[in-house]
Formats: C-alpha cells, sequence, structure tokens
C-alpha cells in the first residue's frame, strides 16, 4: 500500500456537497482505502478571480493503485461529476489532483508527482497540515515553510 494526498476543490454546482461526495467516491476506488479527511477549506480563486469561491480538502488515501491508474481513477471521478476543462483555472464542479503518491516522482505529460505547485497553495497547504502535518514537500521543505511563502492567500475553515 502507498499512501497518496489528494486535493479536492469546487465551485460550482453545491461545492460543498461535491466535495463530500468526492470523499465517499474516493475510499470505492478498488485497491484503496480513505484514511484521512480534512475539514472543508473556503478560498477564493487564483488566476481566473471572476468565478465563486472553492471549497476545498485534502484525502489522505493508502492504495494499491500506481500513480498512473490512480490519476484515471481521478480523472473518472470528476467526469462523473461533470468536470469540464474550458480553460487554465477555470470554475469546475470537482477537481481532483495527486499531490503525492508515496515517495513516487514522475515529470511527464501527463503527471507530474509530487505536485508542481501544492506548495504555492494555502488552499492546498492547511487542510494537507491537518491531516498530514509531518510531510515533507519534496523540494520544498516543511508545510509550515511553504504557508509562509502564501500566506497572502485568503483561506477560511468552514466550521
Amino acid at each position: 500500500m502507498t499512501r497518496a494526498y489528494i486535493g479536492i476543490g469546487s465551485n460550482l454546482d453545491q461545492p460543498q456537497a461535491q466535495v463530500m461526495r468526492a470523499f465517499d467516491e474516493l475510499a470505492e476506488l478498488p485497491g484503496t482505502r480513505l484514511s484521512g479527511r480534512s475539514s472543508l477549506y473556503r478560498s477564493a480563486p487564483l488566476g481566473h478571480a471572476a468565478q465563486p469561491d472553492f471549497i476545498n480538502a485534502v484525502a489522505a488515501l493508502d492504495t494499491e493503485l500506481d500513480a498512473e491508474a490512480l490519476l484515471r481513477a481521478l480523472q473518472a471521478i470528476e467526469a462523473r461529476h461533470g468536470r469540464r476543462r474550458s480553460f487554465r483555472n477555470a470554475p469546475r464542479t470537482l477537481d481532483l489532483d495527486l499531490l503525492l503518491h508515496g515517495d513516487t516522482r514522475i515529470d511527464g505529460p501527463e503527471l507530474t508527482v509530487p505536485h508542481p505547485r501544492m506548495h504555492e497553495r494555502a488552499f492546498v497547504l492547511h487542510p494537507l497540515r491537518e491531516i498530514a502535518p509531518q510531510v515533507r514537500i519534496p523540494g520544498h521543505g516543511s508545510i509550515g515553510q511553504c504557508l509562509k511563502a502564501c500566506a497572502e492567500q485568503k483561506i477560511e475553515r468552514i466550521a
């Protein structure tokens, strides 16, 4: 089994419900167990700002799936939620990002692990720190160190 972390985000079609359903669907993946789930967080969009705020979370999975198979499974869940990739940072019903997959390192056209921008995103780092404070971001250090660099990003934990 490999410990993987999945970033979850939504800002369309009842985002909180989308994220909660995603946790359930991740738990149902073959050869996979949902081993942790963060609280939900509200964050302002990055890039294309003319859109609703996002609801974000992070899931921890123990999985037998390799990184490529896990990515395909994540994309299938996104498709079931009506995900469209119209342009970068566009509004979305569901976004599932493979953040970390054990010690796996991949730099390919379809998949990069660790996620190449996770260290720059408070909406990933806050929920990740909640469920895995010991995790280090390869090439960037501790979650706390990374959070200092993105302290200006607005994020709110949802009670």
